[in-house]
């Protein structure tokens, strides 16, 4: 887990940069909540992705900022896939989101961001965007344990469903 959200759950995972049969898995962290993701889906829809990217071709410091933001995530990967003692990827592999000269997908950028605060600067437009998705508390609950209802009786053959012969 590399984020918790504001209600307490994990919002982004990290991931090890390669699957178990060694095949290249750049995408190191990925956004989780239903709630963060489906806010920043909406950004997407909206168009908020084509304005940074033409703001990426107008603002220099942003575009630094930009590059920087790609040259840390292909660090932490590295690091990610030394913790995981599997080989880096190859050079020249794409981090993710479009850096280090396109904006291609929020959800990655505001991962990043929100994995590592400060590190990227469409990420955190993008999260801060996005509003408090986390205000109406935790998008999951605890999954109920059916343990022992089978032994008690509660739930044999169907029996109990609610709506059943109406």
């Amino acid at each position: 887990m590399a984020h918790r959200c504001p209600c307490g759950l994990p919002d982004v995972v990290e991931t090890a940069p390669r699957l178990a049969d060694g095949t290249p898995f750049p995408t190191l962290y990925y956004l989780t909540c239903p709630r963060a993701s489906a806010a920043v889906a909406r950004l997407e829809a909206a168009g908020v992705m084509r304005q940074m990217q033409q703001r990426l071709a107008t603002e220099p410091e942003l575009r630094a900022a930009y590059q920087a933001a790609h040259r840390d995530y292909l660090a932490r990967r590295d690091d990610a896939a030394r913790a995981a003692h599997v080989e880096p990827l190859p050079p020249g592999t794409q981090s993710a989101g479009g850096m280090p000269a396109r904006v291609k997908c929020l959800h990655a950028l505001t991962a990043h961001e929100l994995a590592v605060p400060g590190a990227n600067p469409l990420g955190r437009e993008a999260a801060a965007q996005a509003g408090p998705w986390w205000q109406a508390g935790p998008c999951v609950g605890p999954v109920p344990s059916t343990r022992g209802a089978a032994k008690s009786g509660e739930a044999k053959s169907g029996e109990g469903k609610s709506g059943e012969g109406t």
